[in-house]
């Protein structure tokens, strides 16, 4: 009896000393379900579990988790691009009134249904669209009408709501970052008045915590019933080099997690302003390389791959590092 009392604490010794060396992810159930095991996953919850460990080399104070994300191509498809939809029966109206603009450009695209040329278009094409549609018209004018579309649209290939089109893994990340005390923002070149109409609802961001491109506005008493009008003027684009302003602009800390996505080029500086500090952020790319489940495109002159391989940024290959792209449809 006495030879057993003198083993058993170094027993729990050497059990407790296990147990600490497990990391506290692998004693919880998997935060990451539709992701795949491997070096882009290990890296998101090894960056996570360093930012929360509180005395260590890697840990971030809880007011300093800001996490940013693009939205099209990033949270949901963007081919075609969701707004550019919303927009056909705006411009449609528009045209009836000035029918000069069905042979401009990007407004005879839209009228044409060329989902190629509107897949490529830049931000300020589509702010163009936007000036012409919204100038003059109320916040509540148009949350009205963005939630009217949403309530019928459809995507043309995949056939479901929109809403219904958030990619899985993505939801998964915005949960588990706010789990561990991040602040999850969305930074967009679209239009932060469409977006914000879905955006708590999709992927659980509340409105006043997207940015996004947006026209001048003006305050109007409106006889007694104070309003907002969009003019038909561009306020800020909020697309390549203006991403990390409208950041500054709206939080006044500089992320240390951002995540967009291979089109255009316009997440590079996003992520580069946030990998690129005292102390290194991450930056997480989406390729977008599965033509089976969902899209494959890459842009011609490869400049995000490439900023990514410089950067030393994480990137998501579709294909190979996500289990399921969609949520289960219900």
């Amino acid at each position: 009896m006495e030879r057993r009392t003198r083993r058993q604490p170094a027993w729990w010794a050497w059990a407790l000393a296990l147990w600490m060396a497990i990391p506290l992810q692998a004693l919880a159930a998997d935060p990451l379900p539709s992701w795949n095991d491997g070096p882009v996953k290990h890296s998101i919850i090894d960056f996570v579990t360093r930012a929360t460990t509180e005395g260590g080399p890697g840990y971030i104070p809880p007011e300093e988790r800001i996490a940013t994300f693009d939205n099209d191509g990033t949270l949901w498809p963007e081919q075609p691009v969701v707004q550019c939809a919303f927009l056909l029966e705006q411009v449609k109206a528009r045209v009836k009134e000035d029918a000069s603009l069905a042979k401009r450009q990007p407004f005879k695209a839209v009228l044409e249904g060329d989902l190629a040329r509107l897949s490529s278009m830049d931000e300020p094409q589509l702010m163009e669209l936007v000036a012409v549609t919204h100038a003059g018209k109320t916040q509540e004018e148009l949350a009205r009408e963005a939630r009217a579309f949403f309530r019928t649209a459809r995507h043309p290939k995949l056939g479901v709501p929109y809403t219904q089109l958030a990619y899985a893994p993505m939801l998964e990340l915005l949960q588990y970052l706010r789990a561990n005390g991040f602040q999850t923002w969305i930074s967009s070149g679209g239009g932060a008045d469409f977006m914000r109409v879905v955006s708590e609802d999709t992927y659980g961001i509340p409105p006043q915590q997207v940015i996004g491109s947006g026209l001048k506005e003006e305050f109007d008493e409106g006889d007694g019933h104070p309003v907002l009008r969009r003019e038909a003027r561009v306020d800020h684009v909020n697309d390549k080099a203006g991403k990390p302003v409208g950041i500054d602009q709206h939080i006044g800390r500089r992320p240390v997690f951002a995540a967009g996505n291979v089109r255009s080029g316009g997440d590079i500086q996003m992520l580069q302003y946030t990998h690129e500090q005292p102390r290194p952020g991450f930056s997480l790319l989406i390729h977008h390389d599965d033509a089976a489940r969902e899209f494959a495109y890459e842009e011609k002159d490869g400049a995000s791959l490439e900023a990514a391989r410089e950067g030393g940024w994480t990137v998501v290959s579709m294909r190979n590092d996500w289990k399921r792209i969609f949520p289960e449809r219900r």
